[in-house]
């Protein structure tokens, strides 16, 4: 066989980054549909932008997709927004939001994911989640007090992020979630922004209230089971009561 699975291995690594890439790039299409084409006045597209840059997403596919997104020029953005509500294994509740040209095409794969996930249809469970704003950031050095930025930003809360939980946030910074409301998203990105803060997340989003208690074994099957979703084309993000 020879290296052949190296070279496997290669095309497989290559895929991934394809799929990546293309979740960015429909990442800018809707941030600048929703807010516009401007990333100074767009915090979403600002910080989608950005991380295309850091992913090595070349200038032009970029400029093309945010101008797909505000509909300038030829190309328009038809793509729906479409929130699934369903369960991991072991009653871990999840929330998937997808982006697609064709739910005809779509909703079918994504009851068909929850049944390879040995879950049956997907269930009801909006209530157990909260819709909120997030803005995930990070600032050089140690020792920031994290709750005096979040009021001065006008967040309501603030927790710690660490390069585990966000590999947008380098190891010699200081990462944190900062919690909003959702008519606040810009106007705290651009506080932070402007006081020495890198923004790598500004959007809408959801968060569990409580967090089911799970054995090591439970915890790796439910993971397994998000990455399967997160895997798919037209998933956008997926939420989960999982810490």
């Amino acid at each position: 066989m020879g290296r052949q699975w190296l070279h496997a291995k290669r095309a497989v690594a290559g895929l991934k980054k394809g799929q990546a890439n293309g979740k960015l790039l429909k990442e800018i299409m809707v941030a600048a549909k929703l807010g516009g084409p401007d990333p100074d006045a767009n915090a979403r597209l600002f910080a989608a932008v950005a991380k295309a840059r850091r992913e090595s997403v070349t200038r032009e596919g970029i400029e093309r997709a945010i101008k797909k997104g505000a509909g300038i020029g030829e190309e328009k953005l038809v793509m729906e927004h479409l929130v699934y509500e369903g369960y991991a294994p072991h009653k871990v509740p999840v929330i998937v939001e997808v982006l697609t040209d064709n739910n005809n095409r779509t909703a079918p794969e994504i009851r068909q994911l929850f049944k390879r996930g040995q879950l049956g249809a997907p269930a009801s469970n909006k209530f157990l989640f909260d819709h909120v704003g997030l803005v995930e950031a990070h600032r050089p050095g140690t020792g920031i007090d994290l709750e005096e930025a979040a009021i001065e930003a006008g967040a309501n809360e603030v927790e710690p992020l660490s390069p585990d939980q966000n590999d947008d946030i380098p190891a010699d910074a200081t990462g944190a979630r900062f919690i909003v409301d959702r008519t606040a998203v810009h106007a705290v990105s651009q506080w932070l922004s402007q006081n020495g803060w890198t923004v790598v997340t500004s959007e809408l989003g959801y968060l569990a209230k409580n967090y089911p208690t799970l054995s090591e074994q439970e915890r790796a099957e439910a993971g397994e089971f998000l990455q399967l979703l997160d895997d798919h084309d037209d998933v956008h993000r997926v939420w989960a009561a999982m810490k």
